[in-house]
């Protein structure tokens, strides 16, 4: 009994040392309660109403949420937002052209006339946030399911927020909406009230030379030497209100806009960070992140490794080529080295064997309290992940092969022509044959955009795909390629491009004159979308039924931990979920290995050593470097009279959070957040404070480039500035 308890304290003990105050992604409902006394104790230097206030103004009304994926913080009284570059970078390559490569020389609007309207692009605030756990709970009592599975049911949550709003007599306004999200695994909810822009247009984005200097190599890395931000703004009708894109909207007269510090930072300084983070799973068990490593992580970097280098080698021959996939490129890239990096960090900082003494310790005390609940939600966890393997890495495989890697797969729906056809109704016929029409054409201007570069892709992945995916586990059109095609992929991909409708403009026009259903039958293209379907639900309802117990289970588990965690008084964050964060930290160093100490910032002396004009990721505007060379950094210098470029912060950050604020003590913007190291990479399941850092942008190099390389004063005019 005396071994039992010194082996149960030490496992515990491993898992309830203070949380670092770097760690955490924290609601910002909890900070008066969880956070406030250890912010004050690392520097902070005003009070939490001023950042985060439920019934007033604060700095949470400045950080929005850009597009569906980002953050970005509005900078002006009239509605100016700074994102990322990258987050930015499909609206820089919607308004280019070859005659007006954007991507390549950069924007600046010299006036409010000239900026450009950005087509789908949205921008949201958050205006009130409601813990809605007892009423959710509530109403889960009241509609049982019998199922268990309304409790993370995105419908059924959408319904309760409707009643909830009818409830409580919440009005909402033009451009408003409710929404509902679970919070450690369906143990407590919130509603957001938000409001949602859809005028917004491009005021400035510098070259890709300066806002994505680096690109792949850097990617992930540090040292860093990146100006990667962009700036948009939002427009409203003349109420103030979201309205469609019209000549008539007006700037939006914001009620928060960010003040920015020209002071900058030391190491050891206080910062925090507002943003909105994707997902994170810092509640796996060791089985969970062990199937993350072979199956999502692996599939990302086998099969866009592929896809990758014969994607690159077209875009470097045309810069059409180049324009058109320069941001499908970029997000696949972007999130393939996180794969990789992620596997190694994993490995290299033991994460399954911190994981297993985490998990061990919340047993132990389940059978302390003569609780079996955590022993049967784990071992049930653990049964789910050895059912669910096979489905999961033969689902990756397809969705990276298929789906992502080979847009050209998403071709019209034939159904409804198919069923005119076989009725033989000469009026359905010609009907289904117009929308198909209609349809296709949207298809031949928008996806196969250049056949042959698609072709070539489709050859390399396919190859890679029948390499990692064994025989009897792949697409069932592997039969026919196997049979007509003696297992020859590539005679098979061109027989498609080669053949098929969906492939040739003319080809089209000639069947939908006189459409027959033999053409439909004998279509490659068609016969692999169906194939892609087929296992599609064949892998979709495999993974339901393998996974039919596991969010109770995980329910369950998450329970347990915040249990455990709240017992032994630590605060509480749940896994990222798209929903505000605020995260804290200080400005950092790190070591990444044995006798190797990086810096806490970089300078633009940086960007000319890492110069090379024979690698599009590294070359230098020659106005940059004419600005370098003369030392006309103008007031955004440091005391040394060097020009600072990105610096490193401990907050806990994920995909998600780029382009999120970085305050100082005071709540004045001195960063924008756009990337992690990659001995970070970690961090989406275990955080290690020696070694995650977050990159960011320092505001005086973005003043910089706006004023000494742009020219923009224009822009300049509307920042309130500090000195």
């Amino acid at each position: 009994m005396k071994i039992f308890r010194t082996l149960l304290v030490a496992a515990v003990s491993f898992t309830i040392l203070p949380l670092q105050a770097d760690e955490g992604m924290w609601m910002l409902t909890d900070l008066k309660k969880q956070n406030e006394v250890v912010m004050r104790q690392l520097g902070l230097d005003l009070s939490v109403d001023e950042i985060y206030n439920p019934n007033g103004i604060s700095l949470k009304d400045a950080v929005i949420h850009f597009g569906s994926g980002c953050t970005g913080e509005v900078i002006s009284a009239e509605g100016l937002v700074i994102t990322n570059h990258h987050c930015g970078y499909s609206a820089i390559q919607q308004q280019s052209s070859v005659e007006h490569d954007y991507l390549t020389d950069g924007f600046w609007a010299r006036s409010k006339a000239e900026e450009l309207p950005i087509r789908g692009l949205t921008i949201t605030f958050i205006d009130k946030i409601l813990d809605v756990t007892d009423y959710v709970m509530e109403q889960l009592k009241k509609d049982p399911d019998p199922q268990g599975t309304n409790f993370l049911s995105p419908s059924y949550l959408q319904q309760v927020a409707q009643r909830f709003q009818a409830d409580e007599h919440i009005q909402l306004g033009k451009g408003q909406s409710m929404t509902l999200s679970a919070f450690y695994g369906g143990n407590r909810y919130y509603a957001f009230i938000q409001t949602t822009y859809n005028d917004i247009r491009m005021v400035g984005a510098p070259p890709s030379s300066i806002g994505k200097f680096g690109a792949d190599t850097d990617n992930w890395m540090w040292t860093r030497h990146t100006g990667d931000f962009s700036l948009f703004r939002i427009y409203a009708d003349a109420n103030g209100q979201p309205a469609a894109y019209s000549k008539d909207n007006q700037p939006l007269k914001v009620k928060k806009h960010l003040t920015i510090s020209m002071a900058g930072y030391k190491e050891g300084d206080f910062t925090f960070v507002m943003g909105f983070p994707g997902r994170n799973w810092r509640y796996m068990i060791s089985d969970e992140v062990e199937e993350r490593m072979q199956t999502t992580n692996f599939m990302r970097h086998h099969i866009r490794d592929v896809r990758q280098n014969a994607l690159m080698e077209e875009m470097l021959k045309d810069a059409a080529v180049r324009i058109h996939y320069a941001s499908i490129y970029a997000s696949s890239a972007n999130y393939w080295k996180n794969a990789i990096g992620m596997n190694e960090g994993l490995i290299r900082l033991n994460i399954l064997d911190v994981k297993r003494q985490q998990q061990e310790a919340l047993l132990a005390r389940g059978r302390q309290l003569g609780d079996n609940s955590y022993q049967q939600a784990y071992d049930q966890i653990r049964s789910i992940v050895q059912q669910r393997f096979r489905p999961l890495y033969d689902q990756q495989a397809l969705q990276e092969a298929f789906v992502t890697a080979m847009p050209f797969t998403r071709i019209p729906s034939t159904t409804a022509l198919v069923t005119a056809l076989n009725k033989k109704d000469k009026a359905a016929i010609r009907k289904a044959a117009d929308s198909l029409k209609i349809a296709a054409d949207a298809y031949f201007e928008n996806t196969l955009v250049f056949p042959e570069v698609e072709r070539k892709v489709a050859k390399e992945v396919i190859r890679a795909y029948a390499e990692y995916v064994p025989t009897e586990e792949r697409l069932g059109v592997f039969g026919a390629i196997d049979k007509i095609f003696n297992g020859n992929t590539d005679a098979f991909i061109d027989a498609i491009f080669d053949q098929s409708i969906f492939t040739s403009p003319e080809r089209f026009n000639k069947f939908i004159a006189k459409p027959k259903l033999k053409t439909l039958a004998n279509d490659w293209l068609v016969l692999l979308r169906a194939s892609i379907t087929d296992n599609q639900m064949k892998t979709t309802m495999q993974m339901l039924e393998a996974n039919r117990n596991y969010d109770a289970a995980h329910k369950v588990w998450v329970k347990g931990i915040m249990d455990m965690k709240l017992a032994n008084g630590e605060p509480i964050y749940p896994d990222a979920n798209s929903t505000l964060r605020l995260t804290y930290g200080q400005v950092k160093p790190y070591e990444p290995n044995d006798g190797v100490v990086y810096n806490y910032y970089t300078t633009l002396k940086g960007v000319m050593e890492k110069e090379d004009p024979n690698n599009y990721e590294f070359v230098v505007p020659a106005r940059l470097k004419h600005l370098y060379e003369q030392k006309d950094f103008g007031r955004y210098a440091l005391p040394n009279g060097e020009m600072p470029v990105n610096f490193l912060v401990c907050t806990d950050n994920t995909g998600g959070n780029s382009g999120s604020p970085v305050f100082n003590a005071k709540g004045q913007l001195i960063g924008v957040g756009f990337d992690r190291n990659y001995e970070g990479l970690t961090g989406d399941i275990a955080y290690r404070p020696s070694s995650q850092r977050a990159i960011c942008v320092d505001i005086r190099y973005v003043l910089f480039i706006i004023d000494k390389f742009a020219g923009a004063q224009n822009i300049l005019n509307e920042l309130t500035i500090e000195p």
